[in-house]
C-alpha cells in the first residue's frame, strides 16, 4: 500500500465514513489493482465495472500459488484503479468459483461483461491474455487449468 496513488487512500477513507466508520474503528481491508496487463484494456475494463456491465473476473488459480497470493475471499475489498494507479471504483467480492476453463460457461462470460459478452469472445480473450500471462513462467496454457472466477459489486465510485 506504500506506492498507492494518492486516490486509492482517499477513496478509501471516503467510503469507511460513508459507511459510518474510519481507518482507525474498521476491521475491514482492501487490495488495489488494475485488470489486465496493458492501458487500454485496464482502462476499458475499470469503466464497465464503474457502469455495472462488468461484475466478474477470472484469474488463473496456478498463479495464486506460484506468486503466494491467497486466493479472493467473499466479502473482501478491492479498490479497482486504472492503469495509472488512480481509483476508480471500489468493489466486494461476492462469490468465488474454481472451476476448469473449459467449464467456463455463457452465465460466465456474462457476467464478466466484456466484448460482446459471449462465451466464444470470452474464451478468445482469456485466451490471449493467460498465454501472455504465463509466458513469463515459462508456463503453457491448457483448457485444464483451474480458473478463479470473482464475481463482485461495485460498493463506492
Amino acid at each position: 500500500m506504500e506506492n498507492e496513488h494518492k486516490s486509492v487512500i482517499k477513496m478509501w477513507k471516503d467510503y469507511l465514513s460513508s459507511i459510518g466508520e474510519n481507518i482507525e474503528n474498521t476491521d475491514k481491508t482492501y487490495t488495489s489493482w488494475c485488470f489486465c496487463d496493458n492501458e487500454k484494456d485496464a482502462n476499458e475494463l475499470a469503466e464497465l465495472v464503474k457502469e455495472g456491465t462488468k461484475r466478474g473476473t477470472a484469474s488463473l488459480y496456478e498463479l495464486y500459488k506460484i506468486d503466494d497470493e491467497e486466493v479472493p475471499e467473499v466479502y473482501e475489498y478491492s479498490i479497482i484503479t486504472d492503469w495509472d494507479g488512480i481509483a476508480q471504483c471500489i468493489i466486494m467480492t461476492k462469490k468465488i468459483t474454481i472451476l476448469s476453463f473449459r467449464d467456463v460457461d455463457e452465465e460466465l462470460a456474462k457476467i464478466e461483461g466484456e466484448g460482446d459478452k459471449s462465451l466464444e469472445y470470452w474464451r478468445d480473450a482469456h485466451i490471449n491474455f493467460f498465454t501472455r500471462e504465463l509466458k513469463e513462467y515459462d508456463m503453457k496454457f491448457s483448457e485444464d487449468m483451474p480458473v478463479v472466477f470473482e464475481e463482485f459489486e461495485v460498493v463506492y465510485k
